[in-house]
């Protein structure tokens, strides 16, 4: 070898990495025009159904701040002093305005900013959602690879047997259990409450751990149950038998062929999980004392605080719509499928 061509190997490598990274970025951002070419309509959409809900409940500030008997003069006074006077149309375009500037308008009830309320509870549910997340990912990724991997086996049974139990059993039941076994029988956590982040990792984990683990079960046994149909239906593959035949090592096929193949499923089925514990987790924020995204939006429909509603459902759509972009964005970083336009 020249010493030409010996200088022309690590540049021609480089060359070709480059390649690869420009070619990955553009497949990132394709999926990123279509992900928002989507969600943008959508979005559109929902936020003016979202509104009209005021029109559609027949509801009024009135009503809650004078009672079921005020006057007709005095309900004309308080709807024209809110704007519900105008056409619907004007309102709509006022409120759509603000939300662009992340003011979602004043509560019916004790006339709050209605951003700050929901942001307050939304940092608990958060916390508690992430968590909840996280440990269902990783447990129900190992249970399900275990499962996968050892197919038609005692293992492969019994996880298929545990997951399907843990997935009838609900949040408030597994909460309830959690303090009586973990709080008050151990005393290793605190039943009840929330201490933000910034006053210390420790506490805040401490708090928020009980409630994640028992909303964490439904997203353990779905990613189990998801990937390890994904990863057995990916091992059935014809690119799978050659890779054998070829004597490819066991370790190599699973993460070079398998996985990457079975991710899909098991990302998109993570599109809408993250919202879901957001915002259904009212029992259990209940149960442990929690003022958090849930709670708020259960006591503003029973209020009939319908810009409170409002601003609850505008939130849900945004964090739908955010986390299935992220999941969208994954699967065309991982998934083969993806790669191909598939």
């Amino acid at each position: 070898m020249t010493t030409t061509e010996a200088q022309a190997g690590p540049a021609l490598r480089r060359g070709v990495a480059a390649a690869r990274t420009r070619h990955t970025l553009r497949r990132v951002l394709a999926a990123l025009a279509r992900s928002v070419a989507l969600f943008v309509p959508v979005f559109l959409v929902a936020t003016f159904v979202t509104f009209a809900l005021r029109s559609l409940s027949g509801l009024s500030p009135a009503r809650i701040q004078l009672g079921e008997d005020a006057t007709p003069e005095a309900v004309a006074r308080i709807e024209s002093e809110w704007g519900l006077d105008r056409p619907f149309l004007v309102q709509y375009g006022d409120w759509f305005s603000d939300l662009l500037h992340g003011q979602l308008g004043t509560s019916w009830s004790n006339g709050a900013d209605i951003s700050t309320l929901i942001g307050l509870g939304l940092g608990v549910s958060l916390s508690v959602a992430t968590l909840a997340l996280v440990i269902g990912v990783v447990a129900g990724f190992a249970l399900g690879t275990l499962a996968a991997v050892r197919r038609t086996t005692w293992v492969d049974r019994s996880i298929t047997g545990f997951v399907t139990v843990i997935s009838v059993m609900p949040a408030f039941v597994v909460g309830i259990v959690l303090v009586a076994v973990f709080a008050v029988g151990l005393d290793l956590f605190p039943s009840a409450g929330y201490v933000p982040a910034e006053q210390g990792l420790g506490p805040w984990l401490a708090h928020i751990t009980l409630p994640a683990v028992a909303l964490s079960f439904d997203v353990v046994a779905d990613v189990a149950r998801q990937l390890r149909s994904s990863l057995v239906a990916a091992y059935r593959e014809n690119y799978v038998t050659g890779a054998v035949v070829r004597g490819i090592g066991p370790r190599r096929i699973f993460f070079a062929h398998v996985l990457r193949n079975g991710l899909g499923p098991t990302l998109a089925t993570l599109g809408l999980k993250f919202p879901a514990l957001v915002g259904a987790s009212v029992v259990t924020e209940w149960i442990f004392g929690l003022q958090g995204f849930g709670r708020f939006a259960n006591d503003a429909a029973q209020a009939g605080d319908v810009p409170a509603v409002q601003g609850v459902l505008v939130v849900s759509i945004v964090l739908v719509v955010s986390f299935n972009l992220i999941v969208n964005l994954l699967l065309a970083r991982v998934t083969p499928a993806a790669r191909r336009g598939v």
